[in-house]
């Protein structure tokens, strides 16, 4: 925590601003190690100040270390009291809050400049310690097994929801605390909606099957898509199956730190499009994870580069409205030389 705390300190002085308020739950505990309802941190060139109320500043002394630990239930309030007479001007704070608050902050720190921060700690978390990495490796390892696992209990007549109740549970029972999304199992037809959360509809022999989710593991994610098939598949399904494949494998084969984000999204969807399917491929290729599920960074028409250290997705899909849709989805953790794939789980084409 020491760590992420001094590259904060040392961005703030960068950008000129000469302390930050932290509200944010999974920003608060990216620098302080604290889960919980109440939290507020304010840090500047010479404070570190951690606030909650009387529920949680028990846990607060027993998790956070170098943080001077309040107890209030005013904690703007506090904040001004402790700084008062400080040399500090310009005050940065997390964008995405409520206009509410933000009405807050901006009368009760009337006298001070107030600056919003757009994804200031943020972009810290884009590239993952090592301590970041080995849970979000576990979280990939719970999802694979419980995938695993699935291909057992998935048979025709069985619905949606109860493979998506299935993968849930299995994911718990394997030591996830919760699932990182609303599960998306979606069949047949309904698999040619990219977000088709599971519903009562029945798998039926000779559909496809796109399963879409993930755990959380000690704050941490995982997020896989698997597509199968159920009782048999047709020869049309097959190619675009392999062109899917094909899209994801050259994907992996490729990314590595230095890679521009235009070029890692173009890899995968010049694979497609070469096939003759590239207005079938109708969203990103990926994003980042850690704490969110989705996170910095995401992909697009940018020549920022890929650094190592960051968990990306790779998912690449093809959809026929009305029919069927396949995608295939890995994490991978980017290195200088390549990458590593956290998601194991089999995806050579599977026929239940």
């Amino acid at each position: 925590m020491e760590a992420r705390v001094k590259k904060l300190e040392e961005k703030l002085v960068q950008a000129n601003i000469d302390a930050i308020l932290v509200t944010s739950q999974k920003n608060i505990y990216y620098l302080t190690g604290f889960w919980g309802s109440a939290g507020t941190v304010f840090i500047s060139q010479n404070h570190r100040l951690f606030l909650t109320d009387a529920r949680y500043s028990l846990i607060a002394k027993q998790t956070i270390e170098g943080f001077e630990i309040i107890e209030t239930r005013s904690p703007l309030t506090e904040i001004l009291k402790v700084i008062e007479g400080n040399n500090i001007k310009k005050i940065g704070f997390d964008k995405q809050i409520s206009f509410a608050f933000y009405q807050t902050i901006k009368e009760l720190f009337s006298r001070y400049d107030i600056q919003p921060l757009d994804n200031f700690i943020e972009e810290l978390r884009t590239i993952k310690d090592t301590s970041e990495i080995a849970l979000i490796r576990k979280a990939c390892q719970i999802s694979d097994q419980a995938f695993i696992d699935a291909l057992d209990f998935i048979k025709p007549g069985k619905t949606e929801l109860e493979v998506a109740n299935f993968l849930d549970f299995r994911m718990r029972e394997l030591g996830a605390s919760g699932i990182s999304f609303e599960t998306i199992v979606a069949s047949g037809y309904r698999s040619s909606m990219p977000h088709g959360v599971a519903s009562q509809k029945i798998i039926e022999n000779g559909e496809s099957l796109t399963l879409d989710f993930g755990c959380i593991y000690q704050h941490y994610v995982s997020d896989m898509t698997r597509t199968i098939h159920i009782g048999q598949v047709s020869d049309e399904e097959h190619a675009i199956y392999d062109v899917v494949y094909q899209s994801n494998q050259q994907l992996i084969e490729k990314a590595k730190a230095g890679l521009s984000y235009r070029d890692y999204d173009g890899i995968a969807r010049d694979v497609i499009a070469k096939a003759g399917y590239g207005s079938y491929f109708t969203h990103g290729i990926g994003h980042g994870m850690g704490l969110d599920v989705h996170e910095l960074p995401f992909f697009g028409k940018s020549d920022k580069k890929l650094e190592a250290g960051m968990v990306v997705t790779d998912e690449p899909g093809i959809y026929f409205e009305g029919k069927y849709g396949v995608r295939i989805e890995d994490d991978l953790l980017i290195s200088e030389t390549g990458c590593e794939v956290l998601t194991k789980a089999p995806k050579e084409l599977i026929v239940l």
